[in-house]
């Protein structure tokens, strides 16, 4: 577990927002550890071959990342999650 690690109640607010897998095989990697994969890169500003050898490979965090990016997936769940964090802040200043 990481810093940059999706609690579970971020999981909870992110996996409805990511896109069905097409049914092939089972996957390795979970969606969640894919996703830690991605934050993790992004806090700490690694190269994508630097990812912590508990993580999935790099190449397939990579490639998800490049493909939810190209889909728009990475944007709407920034704007999903700045929608949340806007409304906690009404909640704290007291404003309906």
């Amino acid at each position: 577990m990481y810093s940059s690690s999706l609690t579970d109640q971020e999981w909870l607010i992110i996996e409805p927002l990511l896109p069905n897998k097409k049914l092939t095989r089972p996957p390795t990697w979970t969606k969640r550890e894919i996703l830690d994969g991605i934050f993790y890169q992004l806090k700490n500003g690694c190269n994508w071959g630097d990812l912590p050898k508990d993580m999935p490979p790099y190449s397939t965090v990579y490639w998800h990342y490049k493909q939810w990016r190209s889909q728009g997936v990475i944007k709407t769940i920034m704007e999903e999650l700045h929608l949340i964090l806007r409304q906690q802040e009404k909640k704290t200043c007291g404003q309906p």
